[in-house]
């Protein structure tokens, strides 16, 4: 059976599929803010939607409660958010995704894909408000929280609702079967064939890229016919409450039970732990630090469990052509908000004897001097630097940053300095950190120092640099690799190091893409092949596992 929502977004999803066969640049979601395609008020009216909550009780009506509310988020850039949001028990948000999911299972593939595209279509629509939202919980620049908190995030959305019709699609509802029996009749069965989901989800958010990260494990979850309970990190609640809020009302409209999705706040951290350990909840998705990451592994054996891990994230420099058009790539990179993505670069190795550029012969201390100068020049400028940094969301990585500055992990090349930003002046804002040391110091830069710290490490020579560094992914884990070399023997090693330690690898980005960009419908973000990640989004293996196919089957004449 099809479906009106299905129908009306059909051609959307065509092209989607298209565009993940293809992979090549897509999208349906205009990444630039302008008037011209979001209307001349959307700025104003998203900013003054977000303003409008801060200090505000956030409800969700229907969703089960226990009375009380907190307010945990602590914006970067000093703004008073005090948003309130109802706290709730595990065991209730968990029973009533359970009665939830029957209804959401009788709507269909076709009916749930359609409600699904319908409500990207929505947030796509409230991208500015969004985008605040992210912004003033995360400290990402306006441009940046509007791109990867809206339309790249709805990309990433689409992108998982794609894969998740393109493997259910494969399934054909009936079937007739009939098997000869020589001179008797044969016999006659007709099949029935149901896509089932396994079951409640929970999706753990992380509170740099809360929409981002989210939205792939939650749109892949619903459209494989699983209720999913979303549980934001607690610095960065808002952007994901929203998304909650647009698919409950949408679901209401449609008749259902707005539980098929819920947010789950909690007054104590423990409850996390129960949530994602009750036996009902079948799939989880996670992305964060080690620590819990692997507790999740190790404890929810009754889930399947999708993590997006620490890593140690890596460059290698044999040689360029581009000398400056490398050192201008490499320091936007470092500083693109502030390092506090899980695919910035924190190793970059040299060799020790120097390389070969179009500029001559540059020795190790050469690139680690002239990278820094590249830092500086880029944010020399108050508004670009803001722009481009945010600000750092937590105190701890203020802490490492203060670390890594004293030198307790090396000769510091470029120290963090402080930058008031001209329109929020109490937020947190920091130039990045650059460490020069030896290979043999492993202790410093073989463990995540997560935000804008980087270590020029020296390493003996170009075959030692390509083996250290699939060490360093094999061991350690890491969402891109990126070489510079102008020889083809030498770019063939480092993409057979890429098979062997299965990472994603970028060569010789001197232009306007970053290696630790990822656009959807064309990159994989993570392989699962590394300790950095188990899953890829977005891929048939990250969705095929969400649902099983039940069937039944009777005689017919």
């Amino acid at each position: 059976m099809t479906h009106p929502l299905f129908e009306k977004h059909q051609a959307l999803l065509e092209q989607a599929l298209e565009a993940i066969a293809r992979r090549g640049y897509w999208t349906p979601f205009p990444e630039m803010p302008s008037p011209k395609i979001y209307g001349e008020t959307a700025l104003e009216e998203g900013k003054a939607a977000v303003l409008g909550l801060h200090g505000q009780r956030f409800s969700l009506e229907g969703q089960p409660g226990t009375g009380e509310w907190i307010a945990p988020e602590r914006s970067p850039y000093g703004v008073e958010l005090n948003v309130s949001y109802p706290v709730s028990e595990p065991e209730s948000l968990v029973a009533a995704a359970r009665k939830a999911q029957d209804g959401w299972q009788k709507l269909g593939p076709k009916g749930r894909v359609g409600l699904l595209l319908e409500a990207l279509v929505r947030l796509n629509r409230r991208s500015f408000e969004l985008a605040h939202a992210v912004m003033y919980t995360t400290g990402q620049g306006w441009m940046m929280a509007f791109q990867a908190g809206g339309p790249h995030a709805q990309d990433r959305g689409l992108e998982a609702v794609t894969y998740a019709w393109d493997e259910m699609r494969r399934i054909p509802e009936t079937a007739l079967w009939e098997k000869p029996q020589g001179k008797n009749p044969p016999i006659r069965m007709e099949k029935r064939y149901e896509i089932v989901g396994r079951g409640p989800a929970v999706v753990i958010g992380c509170g740099t890229f809360p929409t981002w990260n989210t939205y792939p494990g939650l749109f892949a979850a619903l459209a494989t016919g699983n209720p999913v309970i979303v549980k934001p990190h607690s610095n960065a609640i808002l952007p994901a409450a929203l998304t909650v809020r647009v698919l409950r009302e949408l679901l209401t409209e449609q008749g259902l039970d707005p539980n098929v999705v819920q947010l789950a706040v909690f007054a104590q951290r423990e409850h996390t732990q129960r949530l994602v350990t009750h036996p009902e909840v079948k799939s989880i998705d996670f992305t964060g630090g080690c620590a819990f990451g692997n507790w999740l592994l190790e404890h929810c054996r009754q889930a399947q469990v999708y993590a997006e891990l620490a890593g140690v994230n890596t460059v290698v420099i044999e040689s360029t052509d581009d000398y400056q058009g490398m050192l201008r790539n490499l320091a936007f990179t470092l500083s693109l908000y502030s390092g506090q993505m899980c695919t910035t670069t924190q190793a970059i190795l040299v060799p020790a004897g120097g390389i070969d550029t179009n500029e001559g012969h540059k020795s190790h201390e050469d690139v680690g001097r002239d990278l820094a100068r590249a830092i500086e020049a880029l944010l020399t400028d108050v508004k670009v630097a803001t722009a481009v940094l945010g600000a750092i969301q937590s105190e701890e990585t203020l802490r490492r940053i203060e670390e890594a500055a004293s030198g307790a992990f090396g000769r510091v090349l470029l120290a963090p300095r402080r930058i008031e930003h001209p329109e929020f002046p109490r937020a947190q804002v920091r130039t990045p950190v650059l460490v020069a040391c030896e290979a043999k110091d492993e202790a410093a830069y073989m463990e995540e120092r997560f935000g804008p710290i980087a270590f020029v490490v020296a390493v003996p020579d170009a075959p030692q640099a390509a083996s250290l560094a699939e060490r360093i992914v094999r061991e350690h884990g890491a969402l891109t690799l990126g070489v510079y070399s102008t020889k083809p023997e030498y770019q063939q090693t480092m993409v057979e190091v890429s098979w062997r330690a299965g990472v994603a690898l970028s060569l010789n980005l001197t232009d306007g893409v970053y290696v630790n960009q990822s656009a959807a419908f064309s990159d994989y973000h993570g392989t699962g092949m590394n300790p950095a990640a188990n899953a890829s989004y977005a891929d048939s293996a990250f969705v095929a596992n969400r649902f099983r196919v039940i069937q039944r089957r009777w005689h017919v004449s």
